[in-house]
This record gives C-alpha cells, sequence and structure tokens, in this order.
C-alpha cells in the first residue's frame, strides 16, 4: 500500500510540475498502474473487472496523448506543453484528457469503474486521478476548441444529471455527480483556467467529505443508507448538508464555483449556456435530495430487510469533522 501510495503521488507530482510532453505522460502512466492494484484490491470478479476497464481507458488515452504531442513536435518542433499549436494535436489532446476524466462521450467507464472498486480507492479515482490531467488542461487552454469544449461540458452536465437519476447504488450516483461536475469545469476552462482550478479543490473537498462519511458508515445502496441514521445521527445530520453543498445550494460551499462560473460566463457573452448548465444542475440537485432524503429525512420502514445498526460511542475521525466543516461553511472566503 505504501508504495502504491507513493507511487500515486510522484505520478501526480510528475504530471503536474512537467514542461515536457513525454514527462507528464509518464507520470500519467505511473498514476495508472499504481491505481490498479488498489481497484483490484477485493478479488472480487466485479473488481477484476473495474480494474480491466481501467486500464484500457486510460492506456488508450495516454496513447492519445502521445500521439497528440509528436503531432504537435512534428508540426511545429516544440515539446513544450504549454506550446501545443497544431490544431489537430488540439483536438486529439482534447478527446484524450476528456477520456481521462470520463467526460461525456468518454464516460462510459467511470460509473462502472467506481461501482467496482471500494469507497476510499473510488474516492482516489475521482479527486486524485482527475488531478494530472485538468493540469495539463490548464496548461494548455488557450489553445483549445472552446466550442467543442462548450458542447462537452453542457453533454456532460445533462448525462451525469440524467443517468444519476434512475441509480440506487451510491458509488454510481457519485460518479455520475463526478461527471457533471467535470462538465461545469470543462465550460469554463478556456475563458478563465483558475475558476476551473477552484471549482476543482472544493468539489474535491466536498466529495471527499461525502466519501469518507459513507465509509465510516459502511453504506454502499440506497436501501443501506436508510438504516444508518439509528448509529450515528448527528453525523447523518452533516452528510445532508454536504450532499447539498455538492449540489450548490446558496448558503454552503459547493455554491461558490457555480456563482462565480455562471458570472464568468456571462460576462463573455455566453447567456445561453450559463442557463443551461444551469438548468442542468436540476437534474443533480434532485438525486442528490434523494440520498439526503434517503439519509436523514426518512425513517425507515419497520418491515426492513436490513440490519438495524446499534448507535456506537465511537468518536468521529478528525479528519471527516475538518472537511465536513470545510465543505459547508466556506462560501464567505468568495
Amino acid at each position: 500500500k505504501l508504495i502504491f501510495t507513493t507511487s500515486l503521488l510522484l505520478g501526480t507530482t510528475i504530471t503536474i510540475s512537467s514542461n515536457h510532453w513525454i514527462m507528464a505522460w509518464a507520470g500519467l502512466e505511473i498514476n495508472t498502474l499504481a491505481i490498479l492494484p488498489l481497484i483490484s484490491k477485493s478479488h472480487h470478479p466485479r473488481a477484476i473487472e473495474a480494474a480491466t476497464k481501467y486500464f484500457l481507458t486510460q492506456a488508450a488515452a495516454s496513447a492519445l496523448v502521445l500521439f497528440s504531442s509528436m503531432t504537435n513536435a512534428w508540426h511545429t518542433g516544440q515539446w513544450d506543453i504549454t506550446q501545443l499549436t497544431h490544431p489537430t494535436s488540439c483536438l486529439i489532446l482534447t478527446s484524450a484528457i476528456a477520456m481521462k476524466l470520463g467526460l461525456v462521450p468518454f464516460h462510459f467507464w467511470f460509473p462502472e469503474v467506481l461501482q467496482g472498486s471500494p469507497l476510499t480507492t473510488g474516492l482516489l479515482l475521482s479527486t486524485v486521478m482527475k488531478f494530472p490531467p485538468i493540469t495539463l488542461f490548464f496548461m494548455t487552454s488557450p489553445s483549445l476548441n472552446q466550442t467543442l469544449l462548450m458542447l462537452m461540458a453542457i453533454l456532460s452536465a445533462a448525462l451525469g444529471g440524467w443517468m444519476g437519476l434512475n441509480q440506487t447504488q451510491i458509488r454510481k450516483i457519485l460518479a455520475f455527480s463526478s461527471i457533471s461536475h467535470l462538465g461545469w469545469m470543462t465550460i469554463i476552462i478556456s475563458y478563465s483556467p483558475k475558476l476551473t482550478l477552484l471549482n476543482f479543490y472544493l468539489y474535491t473537498l466536498m466529495t471527499a467529505a461525502v466519501f469518507l462519511t459513507l465509509n465510516s458508515f459502511k453504506t454502499l445502496k440506497l436501501s443501506t443508507l436508510m438504516t444508518t441514521w439509528t448509529k450515528t445521527p448527528a453525523l447523518s445530520a452533516m452528510l445532508f448538508l454536504t450532499l447539498l453543498s455538492l449540489a450548490g445550494l446558496p448558503p454552503l460551499t459547493g455554491f461558490l464555483p457555480k456563482w462565480l462560473i455562471i458570472q464568468e460566463l456571462t460576462k463573455q457573452d455566453m447567456i445561453t449556456a450559463a442557463v443551461t448548465i444551469s438548468m442542468l444542475s436540476l437534474l443533480g440537485l434532485f438525486f442528490y435530495l434523494r440520498l439526503a432524503y434517503c439519509a436523514t429525512i426518512t425513517l425507515t420502514p419497520p418491515t426492513t430487510n436490513h440490519m438495524k445498526q446499534w448507535r456506537t460511542n465511537k468518536p468521529v475521525s478528525a479528519m471527516i469533522a475538518i472537511l465536513i466543516t470545510m465543505s459547508t461553511m466556506l462560501l464567505p472566503i468568495s
């Protein structure tokens, strides 16, 4: 485990600090190889399948990253990441990073992989593993095709919302929520890349809070989430707030990136895009509300098939407390 986590940190650091395309590619490869054993740790067929799917998509995406940088070097003689100027290589790079991140239309692998891996690995997959591709987006953002990015962003927000409506598995719901958040990050990347990074950091905070809370509950389905309120009522109530923060409701942290992004889009005279993506985040709000509803508002029916869970006196870990506080109280930093 120590080796794998250090490799993850190493790969991420190499990618985000590199200037040369080959170094960035090497970092992405190290990352992929380090997370694979963490996905297939439980020797369950589902986990092995998830690891295989993850490996195939990430390998294809890495190959495309190499391909786009080589095309660019062929035409311009530049291996610098910020000097990606050739239109073809920009297109290929956009699709490669979309595959890395799980943006629509390359999103199919993400819910499957998240569903097959344990909650802590799921947290790594939806936060740490998204960071290097986003930094590559950040560095190449001036030369990318804005129309394509906007289209992909709006489709991501739409499909992330729509496909999450029908799920009962919590990890899949969180995967679709991740896809729609990535849509918000992509729509603004060519206008104000700093906002993309801000959105990513706050999303990481809130997702970490949710994943770690669920991990301490040992909950994977909506039906088992219903019986957890007896276990730790205070933590369930805070989970409710964190989920609403992920949905982006005003007094909470999650509202901040949405607000700034909408403001920036209206400054850029993209009113239609702003309105569309705001309306699409309502789809996300629906399934967050359903999660929150199952976590705190409903009492379970008396004839439930699940074991009633005993209330424990085990204290909530300080990490969860800090993360939940930050993911509900940070709106004033705007």
